[in-house]
């Protein structure tokens, strides 16, 4: 469906598609997040069971994660990456792929704490559970930088605790154009851009394909096939996972949804581009960023230094997109 801005410049165009782009699913074991679910999953898993469900064996199985993942990667060459604070891991595995080339399945595992649930167990002086609480702590990570037949480049971040929370991240530019390889389809792509397509029709066809309701199968086609045999099996090994009746469920956390112009002159698309900057600048004051990003709603900060508004001048860099534009 044309918009105001593609029917305006229309002329300029040599095609159009619309393509979902980044994709971020979160995976979820239902019964882990209730205190009676974990009983019950942990029950199960340990021949009706929970004498040992305390403190010291939940982390066990964190420590236990962390060990599998770290001979797997010594035992198969592959990296195991413990980053710091502040450290941008998604650049990390691009410099990766750039100095490297690699096959189908696990490249590389970035490790990094973040928030997740965390299991506590109260027993009484007699050794029974008098509570299980639910905590929020900083955590190992483990992001499982996969290549993948049918989406190329796929993320699985893994909480090493139980229930070992996890999120998959896809892009779907990358499924396009290997959908786009497959069908014989030329291109040129520069990250998320694709600069020159020889058949701009056919690839809008397979872009919208994850628009339709099949993508549901799609998405969880790749997630079955990775999650349990190349990231949970570090923590449950496929014979605990089904003893214990482990399974996910998936949900949409992030979508994103992109609107891509081809332009037939890479000159005539910068000046579209720059008359349109120039065009939100003017209306974009400071008193309106303050109102968008509702600066005097925030809560008081902590810090010594308080956030400031400001208005400044920037001498931005282009690159050229080869007669393309998103």
């Amino acid at each position: 469906m044309a918009d105001d801005f593609s029917l305006r410049y229309g002329d300029l165009l040599t095609g159009s598609y619309d393509c979902v782009d980044r994709i971020v699913l979160n995976a979820f074991y239902p019964l882990g997040y209730q205190p009676g679910g974990l009983r019950v999953w942990w029950r199960r898993w340990h021949d009706d069971s929970d004498e040992e469900l305390d403190n010291t064996h939940l982390m066990r199985l964190a420590g236990r994660f962390a060990r599998r993942v770290k001979a797997w990667g010594a035992a198969n060459d592959v990296p195991v990456i413990f980053c710091k604070a502040g450290e941008r891991k998604h650049r990390i595995a691009e410099q990766y792929l750039a100095e490297h080339e690699v096959g189908i399945g696990v490249f590389l595992v970035l490790a990094a704490k973040a928030p997740a649930p965390v299991w506590k167990v109260k027993r009484s002086a007699a050794g029974r559970i008098v509570n299980i609480e639910r905590r929020r702590e900083y955590v190992n990570h483990y992001s499982f930088h996969i290549m993948d037949p049918v989406w190329g480049h796929v993320t699985i971040k893994m909480s090493g605790h139980p229930p070992f929370g996890a999120q998959v991240m896809l892009n779907g530019h990358e499924y396009v154009a290997r959908q786009a390889e497959a069908a014989g389809i030329a291109f040129s792509k520069v990250g998320n851009c694709f600069t020159a397509v020889a058949d701009p029709v056919g690839l809008a066809r397979i872009a919208d394909a994850l628009s339709q309701e099949a993508a549901v199968g799609r998405l969880s086609q790749v997630c079955q096939r990775w999650i349990y045999s190349a990231c949970l099996c570090f923590a449950l090994d496929l014979d605990e996972q089904q003893r214990s009746g482990f399974a996910y469920g998936f949900a949409v956390y992030q979508l994103e949804y992109s609107r891509n112009l081809i332009f037939a002159d890479g000159y005539r698309m910068q000046q579209v581009f720059d008359a349109v900057v120039d065009r939100t600048r003017s209306r974009l004051d400071v008193p309106k960023i303050r109102t968008v990003f509702g600066t005097a709603q925030r809560p008081r900060r902590t810090r010594r230094s308080s956030s400031v508004i400001e208005a400044a001048i920037e001498t931005p860099s282009y690159f050229d997109l080869k007669k393309s534009a998103r």
